[in-house]
C-alpha cells in the first residue's frame, strides 16, 4: 500500500502540472477513515472521469462529481 500511495502522489504532482488538479483538502477524519475533497478541471465529465481513472488509487476511490459553473459575481471572472 505503501507503493500504491507513493504512486499517487506522484501522479498527483504530474495532474496539477497539467492543471486537472487545482486544490486538496484532507477532511477531518475517524480511526481508518481515509478521504480527499479535490477542485479538478477538466474540458467535460468524460475527461474528468479519465483523468480520475488514472491515479493508482482509483480502484479504492469513491468518487461524487459536482460540475461548478462560473458565477456572475466570482472576482477571479475578471
Amino acid at each position: 500500500m505503501a507503493d500504491t500511495r507513493r504512486r499517487e502522489a506522484a501522479r498527483s504532482k504530474e495532474l496539477a502540472a497539467q492543471d486537472h488538479i487545482r486544490r486538496l483538502w484532507k477532511p477531518p477524519e475517524g480511526p481508518g477513515e481515509w478521504h480527499t475533497i479535490g477542485l479538478f478541471a477538466a474540458g467535460d465529465e468524460e475527461e474528468l472521469r479519465q483523468v480520475l481513472e488514472s491515479m493508482p488509487l482509483h480502484a479504492w476511490m469513491t468518487v461524487t462529481v459536482t460540475p461548478l459553473k462560473p458565477h456572475p459575481s466570482d472576482p477571479g471572472r475578471a
